[in-house]
């Protein structure tokens, strides 16, 4: 049985001001239905895995939130980490507490902020990739590529092999439009969707081959888990620990030394960045208008408009006349009106408040 590990951090700046610090994107329903991401992710891994065996590692500001929305969940299987140290320290976390638990433990590290469109095939990709795992390769899950994408990394991959995973031979920065025109044609490269699945003792074997503070760090942790000690070691040696991403600090040193495989998947694959990537994917009326929430009152009154997303989250009335292409986000505090095409500058209103140190808004 897998180990589910989620990984639910960040702020999702690009999803501002629906999404904030206190209160990031994968706490909201933007699956087009009542569950909020983090509850779908945890819904998805159903076939999977069982809830004892399904982990979550989030900040301290989030933890109750998170206990409240997954109640199916043992308490002791929230991790907290005190601040934010990027991926690496909180997948090799818990890691670290799932071998104390199981050494032989396979394990799936998911986020906490995705979008499956078919969860079924989305569930045998995974099946595939444990079963690389458990012949100890580090193995991710690929998304083949439906457009020449430059908001993600990729994954370049070797010749096909008899088994249904391929090496990954290098990681690939987020491209300009022509290399991921070059990438896409190549049917090489992969969207790195930063899905990992591999045995908990060859992630931390690799982990302490490239990162011996980052491994030794997350070991005395591990060990005095669950223990009076925790919370005193927790806070002692966690703030020493890198901050870098597990693709940085292990994955592309493995695909080097030929230890990383993938298993390409097509199951409509969607990181939610931004407003105009949900108005995609989520359901529309027949003028391309997407509303999330429809149930909010007083809701929404549109008319002559078209391809919209529309977030009424304030308890007010947001009314539309003729426009298009727009995106217009109404909370209690800040309202957010751009066209649909500036969504992934968004980011920058962000950025521009915590200059101006107005984090209230942030």
């Amino acid at each position: 049985m897998l180990y589910a590990v989620i990984p639910a951090g960040g702020s999702g700046t690009r999803l501002w001001p629906l999404s904030r610090a206190g209160h990031p994107k994968f706490l909201h329903p933007l699956t087009g239905t009542s569950s909020s991401l983090l509850q779908a992710t945890v819904e998805r891994l159903a076939p999977l895995t069982t809830p004892d065996r399904t982990l979550v590692v989030t900040g301290a500001a989030h933890v109750a939130a998170v206990a409240r929305q997954l109640t199916g969940l043992p308490e002791e299987n929230i991790l907290v980490e005190p601040s934010p140290r990027d991926s690496c320290a909180a997948i090799a976390l818990a890691a670290a507490v799932i071998a104390v638990r199981d050494p032989d433990a396979v394990m799936g590290s998911f986020a906490a902020d995705h979008l499956i469109g078919d969860p079924g095939s989305w569930v045998h990709t995974v099946q595939e990739a444990v079963r690389g795992a458990e012949q100890g390769m580090l193995m991710t899950v690929g998304i083949t590529p439906t457009r020449a994408e430059t908001g993600y990394g990729y994954l370049e991959t070797g010749e096909e092999t008899d088994a249904p995973w391929r090496p990954v031979t290098e990681f690939k920065e987020k491209p300009d439009a022509e290399v991921a025109e070059a990438y896409v044609r190549s049917g090489r490269h992969l969207w790195n969707a930063s899905m990992f699945v591999w045995r908990v003792d060859v992630f931390l074997a690799e982990l302490a081959r490239q990162q011996p503070a980052l491994h030794a760090g997350v070991a005395a942790i591990a060990a005095a888990w669950g223990t009076p000690e925790q919370d005193e070691v927790l806070g002692a040696i966690w703030p020493t620990l890198p901050k870098i991403s597990v693709d940085y600090a292990v994955m592309e040193g493995a695909a080097t030394a030929g230890r990383v495989a993938t298993v390409p998947g097509d199951f409509g694959w969607n990181d939610v960045g931004d407003f105009h990537t949900l108005g995609e994917v989520l359901p529309a009326d027949e003028a391309g208008n997407v509303v999330l929430g429809t149930d909010a009152k007083p809701g929404v009154l549109l008319r002559d408009s078209a391809n919209l997303v529309v977030v009424p989250q304030s308890g007010r009335l947001v009314a539309v006349l003729g426009l298009r292409d727009l995106i217009v986000v109404d909370t209690p505090d800040a309202v957010l009106v751009c066209p649909r095409d500036r969504a992934q500058g968004v980011k920058a209103l962000v950025d521009e408040l915590k200059a101006r140190g107005e984090e209230g808004y942030v």
